[in-house]
């Protein structure tokens, strides 16, 4: 590495830990004072940046709120990859990325539901269906795209194209069940995972019986419909 490509890497590597300091400060402050309350100005001050530098960053507050989102997603997927790697199993497979989605998240528990208040208003950017939400949504829908895609189980082609959307959907609704989940450890989190994992297995092995061909077609133009409706 010449001299020029070690300053260039050496500035990169500083501005990858000033963009982390500036979003754990962040995360700080929000869980103090709460959305409404946090400013750029106060988390530019904690982080002992300029305004202008911490601007030049995120681009507002609503950005470094999809940087946690892409920081979560990062983390889970880290996490996820090496059940991917070993397990073909779909039960297994969701089963693991499921848990492990919860475990990953725990210690923004807290943090999740001051969020919360702002995120499900559906005007909100920070909703996770908004178009800001968009890429670390299509990323995550991905990660279902890749557990399905070599499975061993019997999954008819129609259902196969929208079950990583679905199972995406699935897993959003098992989050907002854990926001708030008061149970010690979120045990009633993980029994709900346990069960409903074992329920949608069964209803997907059901789904490839010739008998259920003419309601999964109704479901999937439902779901179809749905979309489009977003």
């Amino acid at each position: 590495m010449n001299s020029a490509e070690k300053t260039k890497s050496n500035t990169t590597a500083k501005g990858e830990q000033t963009k982390a300091l500036i979003l754990n400060s962040a995360l700080d402050l929000l869980r103090e004072r709460g959305y409404e309350e946090t400013t750029m100005r106060a988390i530019a001050k904690k982080a002992g940046v300029s305004l202008g530098n911490a601007y030049h960053y995120f681009g507002s507050k609503e950005h470094l709120i999809q940087a946690f989102y892409h920081r979560t997603h990062e983390e889970h997927l880290v996490a996820a990859l090496p059940v991917m790697q070993k397990e073909t199993n779909l039960k297994a497979r969701l089963l693991s990325v499921l848990r492990l989605k919860i475990s990953t998240l725990e210690p923004y528990h807290e943090f999740a539901g001051i969020l919360f208040k702002t995120a499900a208003d559906p005007h909100s950017p920070l909703n996770p269906f908004a178009d800001d939400s968009a890429p670390t949504r299509h990323d995550s829908i991905k990660l279902f795209e890749d557990l399905v895609a070599d499975t061993k189980a019997r999954i008819p082609g129609d259902l196969r194209a929208e079950l990583p959307y679905l199972l995406w959907l699935y897993h959003m609704g098992i989050i907002l069940f854990w926001i708030h989940d008061s149970s010690p450890k979120r045990a009633r989190t993980y029994r709900l995972i346990d069960q409903t994992v074992d329920l949608l297995d069964k209803l997907i092995s059901l789904a490839s019986n010739p008998l259920m061909r003419p309601v999964r077609k109704r479901a999937l133009k439902l779901v179809a419909e749905l979309r489009d409706l977003g």
